[in-house]
């Protein structure tokens, strides 16, 4: 698999590779998200999670990839860090509105900061095409969000502070993108980074933050369905975030980012097919657009 992976990198069977590896990657994100949706402590459900895929990935890093060098150990810190922020930062809007608002506006900020960003760092460059994609995709999912907005019944200040969070949280999103993809491309191999990346995030912080919540709360939630929740969490997690760095190391860091954010898209859907949720034709004229976006960024590479 590594041989493959370093075979196909700037092909274009990478290329076609990184598209769907990015896809797939949307698809997982939203049920990711979704189990963090309702009733469920966004605080709680990111340590079960944490804890699961940390604990499911220790052994192979271990025993089944080479361990990770110097350098790469430095970078392995810096994931800690950007990711323990990104993490905080979501439950703390998460616990102040409504996740139907909260989840747009984070991955609406993403995309355009992303592709400036691996600009930058990764010398890449977006057509005026792409461009014009990035931006209908990015408007439209905060159009999204404003939908939703007027359905949301949380009080102006909570609702004030937790679309600030939210944007923040988008900024955050696109550092952790761009500094993964720096990470993925330095290691010799990428399942290395990978093996590493789950058990320094899921193990470091969060498991230990939910441990002392739980214990302070007086209703605590029984532990036998939270960590179940852990472990699909945990398991989906592998797929989003697995997916999307090796789609950043095969081809450009801006076009799987953009891809990725289709992820809005894939969580509407689930709402309307499993949820039973109502979608309406403004949310569908959207969702459409998003995925328009996704399309022209495509077509224009």
């Amino acid at each position: 698999m590594t041989d493959w992976i370093a075979g196909i990198e700037g092909t274009a069977a990478g290329h076609q590779m990184a598209m769907i590896l990015a896809l797939t990657s949307a698809v997982a994100h939203a049920l990711f998200g979704a189990l963090q949706k309702g009733r469920h402590d966004p605080w709680l459900t990111r340590g079960a999670i944490d804890i699961c895929y940390g604990l499911m990935a220790l052994p192979v890093a271990l025993f089944v990839f080479p361990l990770p060098t110097p350098q790469l150990w430095a970078v392995l810190a810096g994931v800690f860090v950007i990711h323990a922020g990104y993490k905080w930062l979501l439950a703390m809007a998460y616990s102040r509105g409504a996740y139907t608002v909260v989840y747009p506006v984070v991955r609406g900020t993403a995309p355009i900061i992303t592709v400036v960003a691996a600009g930058v760092l990764f010398h890449e460059r977006f057509t005026p095409l792409q461009w014009g994609g990035t931006a209908l995709l990015s408007l439209a999912i905060f159009g999204l969000a404003a939908v939703n907005l007027r359905a949301a019944t949380v009080g102006r200040a909570a609702l004030g502070a937790a679309l600030g969070l939210a944007v923040v949280t988008g900024i955050l999103t696109s550092l952790y993108t761009v500094y993964d993809a720096f990470g993925i491309r330095m290691a010799e191999n990428a399942f290395t980074f990978l093996a590493w990346f789950f058990v320094v995030d899921g193990l470091g912080l969060f498991p230990w933050v939910a441990l002392a919540r739980w214990k302070r709360m007086e209703n605590r939630p029984a532990p036998g369905p939270l960590m179940l929740r852990g472990l699909v969490g945990g398991l989906l997690g592998f797929v989003s975030f697995g997916a999307v760095m090796l789609a950043t190391r095969l081809d450009k860091v801006g076009e799987a980012a953009v891809l990725r954010e289709t992820s809005t898209v894939f969580a509407a859907a689930i709402g309307w097919l499993f949820l039973r949720e109502y979608v309406g034709p403004t949310r569908a004229i959207l969702m459409a657009l998003i995925a328009a976006g996704a399309v022209l960024v495509e077509m224009g590479g």
